[in-house]
């Protein structure tokens, strides 16, 4: 390798003949050497450049008999016999090799793919990440077009905090591996909300694959039911309707539903559940449980159209054990996004998306498909939940005189500059320890090797082990700051933290998941946790660890405010849902249910690409429109793009609003 990089070095200087007779030199006395075959096909190429073809020729034949299986001499050879003229032996050249791999057609390489992928979803379940990731890669770089094998590649390296996720490959390029990313993989890896977006709408399109066939599912119309004093037919679908974050978040919620108002069916397509404390809660609360787990799609929405659903509800958007092509056939009038995804799914079918203010403020609507309706705060919470008593430090492993910074999201949420950003803080407060939640033990591992690079010592990263719910919840009140992860900050953690007693400091960005964090925050009642920068983020948790009474000012704020805040405020909540049920009844009995807006999508997607690949972390609203802008317009002088409701609006369309303004 140090042969490699020296000769490289020269011939990038432009010394060409010094790097030849390097190579010369180097094969003529390492002829035992393992990986001499390289050495050869780099010399060839160097002779090459050189116009020395007989010389290159020569090294590539001597490369191909030390080692008859390196594909790039095969072909490098053929190509240097075509230059020569001799067009009858480069082709014999070439189909030497092609007759020695001949097993390998397209069928072969199907099943080899099949199998490298099996192994790896085998080996991922298993708890093998390594392993799993190694055989993902090589199916991914042997069907790089096929996007599932890369889809988990991408996934287990962020589980893995393995930094960059979208490791260089020279199979692969790396708008490959963007396009195999999930649009919730995406979330955890770029605060880009058009790219988002897009992404789902790709990706929804490979979920749902072929157009289903609609003959026996025709439109329905919806029923009269508004001022008739019957009750609206809702459903909720999800796999998470049991011990799960989103099981946790809705159960109180439909136990506070109006029974004269709206009457609750819940279609639950995850795995059987034995005993499920949650679950037997829900299944008390609604007036019918459907398990649909064993039911086929179609089959599923056979049974909703029968049940006569007016509003169904999809729980889980692009995670995992959904059923999104459940709502593909339409078998509801009204279909909404709530509670279960972080973003815009991008699909024709869902019409609406539920959420709050400070999540999708009005000027950030563009980035979503569907029609946009608030509730308070889009983070429900059950206040039934269990809570152990609080533990001491020293039961959950923590010095009593340290200052103790706290991230309780998952490995996948953590990236390279958050991680830096946390050491930075540590650095500033040496009294302090960062409180993680335990990954795989080769993950903590690479954290505290990561953080003694960083001239922080391993032993301030303390990790604490899986607890049950009401255990983890008790004994996250014992840290002094949540520093919260970005671009995908804390969801329902951040619901516990603040349940606990817990401040939380938050960096809101601009998609959904960016957002999420920091609408807890501001309806737990202290929005002055929201940092507006990293630097801001930084400075005010280092400043937190020095003033220790404005913590305790935002601890008894929190406290205060504790059972009056909005955050809290589910029969608000629920009565609130109940009224957009309605609202969305009104509109579809009035044939004015809207159409989900997927214009220039595919033209977003292959901008937001290119943005994403500059790898901006963070930047402010205006500049991040503006690059948008400006791609477009470049795209527009080349093929015209029609305006649309987004960025690429009609600059006239503009200027008669403004006019309309000054005229008000």
């Amino acid at each position: 390798m140090d042969l490699l990089s020296v000769a490289e070095t020269l011939a990038a200087a432009g010394q060409k003949e010094a790097a030849s007779d390097l190579y010369k030199t180097w094969v003529a006395f390492n002829d035992s050497n393992a990986t001499i075959h390289l050495a050869y096909f780099n010399y060839a190429v160097i002779l090459g450049q050189l116009g020395d073809r007989a010389g290159a020729i020569q090294a590539l034949r001597t490369c191909i008999r030390i080692d008859p299986n390196f594909a790039p001499a095969h072909i490098n050879l053929g190509r240097a016999l075509e230059d020569s003229g001799q067009i009858g032996a480069a082709v014999e050249q070439w189909w030497k090799y092609a007759e020695a791999t001949k097993q390998l057609d397209a069928e072969a390489i199907g099943h080899r793919h099949m199998v490298l992928q099996n192994i790896g979803r085998v080996l991922e379940v298993a708890g093998k990440l390594p392993e799993a990731e190694a055989s993902l890669l090589q199916a991914f770089e042997l069907k790089p077009e096929l996007p599932e094998a890369g889809q988990h590649w991408a996934s287990l390296r962020q589980k893995q905090c393995k930094w960059p996720v979208l490791a260089p490959s020279s199979h692969v390029s790396m708008r490959k591996m963007l396009d195999s990313v999930s649009s919730l993989t995406l979330s955890c890896y770029a605060d880009d909300p058009m790219f988002q977006l897009a992404k789902a709408y790709r990706y929804g399109k490979t979920v749902i694959g072929a157009r289903p066939d609609l003959s026996k599912f025709p439109r329905r119309q919806a029923r009269r039911k508004v001022g008739t004093g019957q009750r609206l037919r809702v459903g909720y679908l999800s796999s998470d309707l049991r011990d799960h974050a989103v099981g946790f978040a809705l159960c109180e919620v439909l136990e506070l539903h109006d029974r004269d108002s709206v009457e609750i069916f819940a279609y639950y397509c995850g795995n059987v559940r034995k005993t499920d404390s949650t679950q037997a809660r829900i299944k008390a609360a609604v007036h019918t449980w459907r398990d649909i787990h064993g039911l086929d799609d179609a089959a599923a929405a056979t049974l909703i159209v029968a049940d006569e659903i007016d509003i169904l509800i999809d729980v889980n958007g692009y995670t995992k054990d959904a059923r999104t092509r459940i709502f593909a056939y339409r078998p509801a009038p009204v279909i909404v996004s709530f509670c279960g995804y972080p973003g815009s799914m991008g699909s024709p079918f869902h019409q609406y998306l539920i959420s709050d203010a400070h999540m999708i403020p009005p000027e950030n609507e563009i980035y979503y498909s569907e029609k946009v309706l608030r509730i308070a705060c889009d983070q429900p919470i059950d206040r039934k939940r269990l809570i152990a008593d609080r533990p001491s430090r020293a039961d959950v492993g923590l010095p009593e005189d340290a200052f103790v910074y706290a991230s309780f999201n998952g490995m996948q949420k953590i990236t390279a500059p958050c991680f830096a950003r946390w050491m930075a803080i540590l650095s500033a407060t040496p009294g302090s320890v960062l409180w993680l939640l335990t990954g795989d033990e080769d993950v903590n591992q690479r954290l505290r090797d990561l953080a003694e690079r960083s001239g922080v010592s391993s032993s301030r990263l303390i990790f604490a082990p899986k607890a049950t719910n009401p255990e983890h919840i008790a004994r996250i009140g014992v840290a002094d700051l949540f520093l919260d992860t970005f671009p995908y900050g804390a969801h329902s953690t951040a619901a516990d933290a603040i349940t606990s007693g817990l401040p939380v400091l938050t960096m809101p960005g601009k998609t959904f998941a960016a957002r999420f964090c920091g609408s807890i925050v501001n309806a737990a009642g202290v929005p002055e946790m929201l940092c507006n920068s990293p630097d801001d983020y930084v400075a005010r948790a280092i400043g937190f660890e020095r003033d220790r009474k404005s913590l305790l000012e935002v601890r008894e704020s929190i406290a205060r405010q504790r059972e009056t805040s909005t955050l809290r405020d589910i029969p608000g909540l629920a009565k609130r849902l109940e009224e957009l049920f309605w609202q969305m009844q009104g509109e579809c009995e009035r044939g004015e249910t809207p159409i989900p807006d997927l214009t220039n999508l595919d033209i977003y997607y292959e901008i937001g690409a290119e943005v994403v690949l500059e790898n901006i972390e963070f930047e402010d609203e205006e500049s991040y429109r503006n690059r948008y802008l400006k791609k477009l317009a470049r795209w527009h002088e080349y093929s015209p793009v029609v305006y649309d409701n987004r960025l690429w609006q009609n600059p006239r369309m503009e200027n008669e609003a403004e006019s309309i303004g000054e005229a008000g």
